[in-house]
């Protein structure tokens, strides 16, 4: 286990419009008013088409393989996440999301595109003096969280 601490910042409700893409817009909501690093919870509709990295395709793999599902149809949704920047300074969001319709969920990632129905609801929990940036790892393939 690896940690640090971090005091709390300002707190952003956002309200995300159709057709956003999740993580494009919270990442520039996060340049334009200097969030370096956050807590994020999400719920809304995501809208078909949108794609979800729904785990590796074998779980001890020596490659990592992605396994993507894509939403045939609108789906309630529930997330949490986390911002933090890259090497390079950038803001990276690593969100995940639960998707359902009926009685079926599918939970993943939405670094492939996550595209809102209607309406996202979003509260940002900025963490001051944090020190977390995400470092690529030769191993996973992963931008991993180095606290």
């Amino acid at each position: 286990m690896k940690y640090s601490e971090a005091k709390s910042g300002r707190i952003f409700v956002v309200r995300l419009e159709d057709g956003d893409v999740v993580h494009e817009t919270l990442e520039q909501f996060a340049k334009d008013k200097g969030i370096r690093a956050a807590s994020l919870i999400v719920l809304g509709g995501a809208d078909r088409g949108s794609t979800l990295v729904a785990g590796p395709e074998q779980g001890r793999a020596e490659a990592i393989v992605p396994k993507t599902h894509v939403l045939d149809n609108v789906h309630e949704v529930t997330g949490t996440g986390t911002l933090f920047p890259n090497e390079a300074g950038e803001p990276v969001l690593h969100m995940h999301m639960a998707c359902g319709r009926g009685f079926s969920t599918v939970t993943g990632c939405i670094r492939n595109g996550v595209k809102v129905w209607q309406v996202m609801e979003v509260v940002i929990h900025e963490l001051a003096d944090s020190t977390g940036v995400r470092k690529p790892d030769r191993a996973t393939g992963f931008e991993l969280l180095i606290p």
